[in-house]
Order: C-alpha cells, then structure tokens, then sequence
C-alpha cells in the first residue's frame, strides 16, 4: 500500500501545475477500518488468531514442563545421585534452548503469515479502490493514516463505500 501511496504521491508533484489549471479530486481511505470492518479482514484475523493462540499454547505447556524438571531438581537434588542431577539439568538446558527456539521460529511464523495475509488482502481490495477511484472521477486516493496526510474533510473519506463494495464482493 505504500508503494502506491508513494507512485500516487509523485504523480501529484509532477502534475502540480496541470491541478492548478483543473480541479483536482482526491479521496481517504481508512485501511486499517476496512481491515477490521471487512469480511475478508475479519477471516485473516481469525487465521492469526487461531495460529498465534495455537503456538501460545503450546509454549506454555512447554514452559510448564521446563518448570516441572527445574522444581523436580530443586526439590530432589540432594537425595539424587550426581549423574542424575547430570541428566536433569542437560534436559532443563536443552528445554530451554528448545524454548527458545520455539518461540523464535513462532515469531516468524505468524509475522510471514501476517505478511501474506495483507498481501491477500490488498490484492483485493485495490482493484476494488480504483475501480471507485474511475466512476467517481478522482485524481488521487490517499491512505488516510499512513501517507503523511495532516488534513482530509469526513465529506472526501470513501472508506464506506470501498467497506460496501469488499463485503458484497465477498458474499457473492
């Protein structure tokens, strides 16, 4: 989205002078509320979620077994041969190194598919904007929080309109 906002961007500099001979007609769009006001957004939330309380769950019953052979070893150390307690903490070193991994490669797990998720996401709902863009007759749409944009009116905000148009998309 970004990559548009800055092609969007340039083409306003290079036709300044053209806009000032013509009215120029530019338009907002809310990303953010159409990714969680969008049945589409809604559904790639939900996989996130599902995936990130998933691999949350499994981290915490990996964390409580790493808890159980700390306190197993605290609480029988002296009665434990040394080759046993050997044994314990070379598992409580590996549980945690495992741990640690783990979350590692959660991390990257759900910031990828994050990632492929607004992939997906815009490459629907951009045909969609510039569809609206065309019958509306605009020039230029911004993204109203992340173009560097200090001031729109409500009256040029279309995020409703591109919201109406996702969601009929969507259950058809």
């Amino acid at each position: 989205m970004k990559r548009y906002l800055s092609i969007l961007f340039a083409a306003l500099v290079l036709t300044a002078g053209a806009a000032r001979a013509q009215q120029l007609t530019a338009a907002v769009i809310d990303v953010e509320r159409l990714r969680d006001e969008s049945a589409i957004g809604k559904e790639a939330k939900a996989r996130v979620g599902k995936v990130f309380e998933e691999r949350q769950a499994q981290f915490k019953k990996a964390a409580d077994d790493l808890e159980a052979l700390r306190k197993q070893l605290s609480t029988q150390r002296a009665t434990l041969a040394d080759a046993r307690v050997a044994e314990l903490t070379k598992q409580i070193e590996d549980s945690q190194v495992a741990l640690e991994r783990f979350q590692k490669d959660a991390q990257q797990e759900l910031a990828e598919m994050q990632r492929k998720e607004q992939e997906s996401f815009e490459k629907q709902v951009m045909p969609l904007i510039s569809e609206l863009g065309r019958e509306l007759k605009l020039q230029l749409i911004f993204n109203k929080y992340q173009s560097g944009l200090v001031f729109a009116d409500e009256t040029v905000d279309i995020t409703d309109q591109v919201l109406k148009r996702l969601n009929t998309r969507v259950t058809q």
